[in-house]
């Protein structure tokens, strides 16, 4: 039986997997990681920002305390979870794409917001003088579009984009909470 999903080989002819991973670091390189095992067992053929999401909020502790744990984040966990037996199926084979922002470079295996996504948290992580962008620049960068698939789950859980957006830009996040790069459960 062949695999409902592809595989793609990074190194095959237009695949930029390898050099955008590399330009990650190894925290986000986590996450990304975390969500392409998520897209391939949930059957979708590219990384949405859903998938994003429910890797950033795994992976990256500062991530998690954007929600300040409790019922907010357990909420949330159980709406990403739920997206593969429920709600989320709706959205395999549909490609996430708003048309709200500009047409980005295709980057290989992931949806047209998600690749938007990453190159707004890489351009977020240079504004402030970093050299990689961190969980942080991503969770920003994945509730920017009210049309995003991220922004539905926020919302179907009770949590305002809105309001994670402006927590993010007015926090100062500074990278160094323990165990940022540890995952609270897999």
């Amino acid at each position: 039986m062949q695999p409902r999903i592809p595989r793609q080989s990074v190194s095959e002819p237009g695949g930029h997997r390898a050099d955008h991973d590399a330009r990650l670091g190894e925290e986000l390189a986590a996450v990304v990681s975390g969500a392409r095992r998520r897209a391939l067992r949930d059957g979708d053929r590219q990384i949405d920002t859903a998938h994003l999401l429910h890797s950033l909020l795994e992976y990256d502790a500062e991530v998690r305390a954007v929600f300040e744990g409790g019922p907010r984040l357990a909420r949330l966990l159980a709406y990403l979870v739920q997206r593969s037996i429920g709600y989320g199926l709706r959205w395999q084979g549909s490609v996430e794409d708003s048309g709200a922002v500009p047409v980005v470079t295709q980057t290989e295996g992931f949806s047209p917001l998600a690749a938007g996504a990453m190159e707004y948290a890489e351009e977020r992580a240079a504004d402030r003088g970093a050299d990689r962008a961190s969980g942080i620049d991503l969770l920003a960068a994945v509730v920017a579009d009210p049309e995003a698939r991220a922004v539905e789950v926020l919302t179907r859980a009770g949590i305002d984009a809105g309001e994670v957006l402006a927590r993010v830009d007015t926090r100062p996040w500074d990278g160094d909470l323990p165990d940022s790069r540890t995952a609270s459960s897999r």
